[in-house]
């Protein structure tokens, strides 16, 4: 694919949305065709022990009210399987942000709905788990919904369709390895096999966008490190504005879903790694300058992550031997 500047005697790297969307459209489209080569189409109900399931209180006189002792999943697994569902509930949000800024037409529009329609299986498969397996009580479940969904969404990247591929690139291994990891955690092998189904997806979604991202390297290195330098800095999940996230988030770490060490290791570092991000010459001194920045973030994250790796330990340490005075 031949590039050429975007305006003659423009600066240089002085592209906008609209030229870098034009640009990238064959790369996409190529990434497209790949990704409907390799993706494989799974059905949400056949991941659902629907022989469990039984009524709950309301129209139906022999319901049986919800009790989390009904369910073999574990209570970290319980906090984590809301917490993805409710991230995964906001899909329309997610397609309108997408929409808008990538457009509906061409490969670009085609791979907007793919990624649509895949993701909404994921919400399917897991309410219908949830319910089935009475793992979460379903009304406080449809309250956090309703309250998480009036919300709506806004990319804190929506400004950038640079920054905003450096963003999915990263969330979506981010979302896999939450989904991983709870399954492991959670206690329940039906569980873990819905939820690895769901993670072979992310991962496939986020092969898409980080491959769209080493393409936007070759095509404008200087915006493009910017754009990296300014997701890493600022990384945040799409769920954070779910009630009681933070709480949430804070148990999911020390249940070792998810916390500062997988996030350096298992997800930052992995797409940086295959950009070779920290190898990248010819860059202009804003270029540079993010470079290094995003090297120094790097270094200081992973200080922060020994850290909490210590405090977990002795917590882990502290508890195995009140059990063994118990």
């Amino acid at each position: 694919m031949t590039i050429t500047t975007p305006h003659l005697g423009s600066p240089a790297g002085a592209w906008t949305d609209a030229q870098l969307l034009y640009a990238l459209e064959e790369v996409v489209e190529k990434e497209l065709n790949r990704h409907l080569q390799v993706a494989k189409d799974w059905m949400p109900h056949e991941y659902v022990p629907w022989s469990d399931g039984r009524n709950f209180p309301g129209l139906f006189e022999d319901g049986e009210a919800w009790d989390k002792e009904q369910s073999k999943v574990t209570e970290i697994g319980r906090i984590a399987l809301v917490v993805n569902l409710l991230t995964e509930d906001n899909l329309p949000s997610y397609h309108h942000e997408i929409a808008s800024l990538f457009g509906r037409d061409g490969a670009w529009g085609t791979w907007v709905h793919r990624w649509t329609a895949e993701e909404g299986r994921h919400g399917i498969v897991m309410r219908d788990y949830l319910l089935t397996s009475r793992a979460v009580d379903p009304d406080k479940l449809e309250q956090f919904r309703m309250s998480h969904m009036s919300e709506g969404f806004e990319s804190d990247n929506r400004h950038s369709m640079l920054h905003s591929i450096a963003y999915v690139a990263f969330q979506e291994l981010a979302t896999r390895i939450s989904h991983r990891n709870t399954g492991h955690q959670s206690g329940d092998p039906v569980c873990d096999r819905m939820l690895s189904r769901i993670a072979t997806d992310e991962n496939l979604h986020m092969v898409f966008y980080r491959n769209l991202l080493k393409s936007a390297f070759e095509l404008a290195p200087d915006l493009t490190m910017q754009a990296v330098r300014d997701v890493v800095v600022n990384f945040r999940m799409p769920g954070h504005g779910i009630p009681g996230f933070e709480r949430a988030a804070a148990q999911m770490a020390i249940g070792e879903v998810y916390n500062l060490r997988i996030h350096h290791d298992d997800v930052l570092q992995p797409v940086l790694r295959f950009l070779k991000i920290m190898e990248i010459d010819g860059l202009g001194a804003e270029g540079r300058k993010a470079q290094e920045e995003l090297g120094l973030y790097m270094g200081g994250l992973d200080s922060e992550a020994t850290k909490f790796d210590e405090k977990l330990a002795a917590r882990k340490a502290r508890m195995a031997a009140r059990a063994a005075g118990a």
